[in-house]
């Protein structure tokens, strides 16, 4: 797929607040018209959590009222072999998204009369999935070498299904793989290698021929995402901005290498919301930018090789008012930079 130069454009993380998969696309496609991205709607349903919306087909897995786990009392032989010929034939419509755990992504695929430039999807990531979703035993399943690598391929079919279907709409897309766990690499609670998480990443990224972008939430060790074939890093630069100037070589090279940062600098809670405005977020996105350039990456190289996000999901907020608060000042500091500087 060819470089994009987004030059400050907006779009989202993902879940939205809402209940009703239409208005929530109708506030979407209002206030992000050039890069829209189809909404998680957790508030509606369980099955929209983002451990389970695509959990469908994987081996034993169960989902029942509020919980989802691995059965190991199920023969897992027949659906690992179904799941391991889909992979190898690349058969994605074996493994759909259905709208029972996706309203959201079916109802943006109804749209009609939107011609964005691009237009977003995502994917829970192997490490966060693995590491949330346990067997009966209560063990994270990442720690089961069979399952982790089956994970992985069933995320890359679901990857490759969701960015067919939104290519409909634009012949750009953009998948991005959500990794908030990730904020855990490195501590006492994870036992993982780099290369083990960088592998399981680059087998859902493999699924992905459109650009490929990786979100974490938190502080992590960014030069372990920085080492994957990711086009575009999102992070929350509201609250740690200076979590990720601590790698200014690694950020060199992924722009070098046409790299796009995704600045999540509009806040997710309605309690900063409302102490915010355009200006003031510009302020803050000019002080989050500032280490990079000091360490010599041009400020217009940074605008230029920039999307604008909100810090994480909206889901977090309590009314759909809050969300079109956090979506009217995103796309109007977008608006603000692109007129200044792009």
């Amino acid at each position: 797929m060819p470089y994009i130069e987004f030059g400050c454009l907006a779009t989202i993380v993902g879940s939205m607040p809402n209940t009703d998969p239409s208005k929530a696309c109708s506030q979407v496609t209002h206030y992000l018209k050039e890069i829209p991205a189809w909404p998680q709607l957790p508030k509606r349903s369980f099955l929209e959590n983002m451990y389970v919306q695509f959990s469908q087909g994987f081996p034993g897995v169960v989902v029942k009222e509020d919980s989802i786990y691995i059965d190991r009392c199920q023969d897992l032989d027949k659906p690992l072999e179904q799941l391991y010929a889909a992979y190898l034939g690349n058969d994605i419509n074996k493994y759909p998204i259905s709208s029972d755990y996706a309203a959201g992504l079916h109802s943006f695929l109804s749209l009609q009369n939107v011609a964005p430039l691009a237009v977003k999807g995502q994917v829970t990531g192997p490490i966060s999935w693995g590491l949330t979703v346990t067997d009966d035993n209560r063990r994270a399943i990442l720690y089961d070498d069979t399952l982790a690598d089956a994970l992985a391929k069933l995320l890359r079919l679901k990857a490759a299904w969701q960015e067919e279907a939104l290519s409909q709409i634009s012949k750009n897309t953009i998948i991005f793989v959500d990794e908030p766990y990730m904020v855990s690499f490195g501590s006492a609670y994870v036992s993982l290698s780099r290369e083990r998480v960088i592998n399981l990443m680059e087998e859902v990224f493999g699924g992905i021929s459109g650009l490929k972008g990786v979100h974490c939430c938190g502080n992590t060790d960014w030069s372990v995402l920085l080492g994957t074939s990711a086009d575009i890093l999102s992070f929350d630069a509201y609250n740690y901005a200076q979590s990720l100037s601590l790698y200014p070589s690694e950020i060199k090279e992924f722009l070098d290498r046409k790299g796009t940062i995704a600045w999540g600098i509009v806040p997710n809670s309605e309690d900063l919301l409302a102490k915010e405005s355009v200006a003031s977020l510009k302020d803050r996105l000019d002080e989050a930018m500032a280490p990079f350039t000091r360490n010599g990456i041009p400020f217009k190289q940074l605008l230029q090789q920039g999307l604008l996000t909100p810090s994480c999901g909206l889901a977090s907020l309590s009314t759909e008012e809050a969300a079109a608060q956090a979506l009217e000042l995103l796309a109007g500091l977008s608006i603000r930079i692109r007129k200044r500087y792009i």
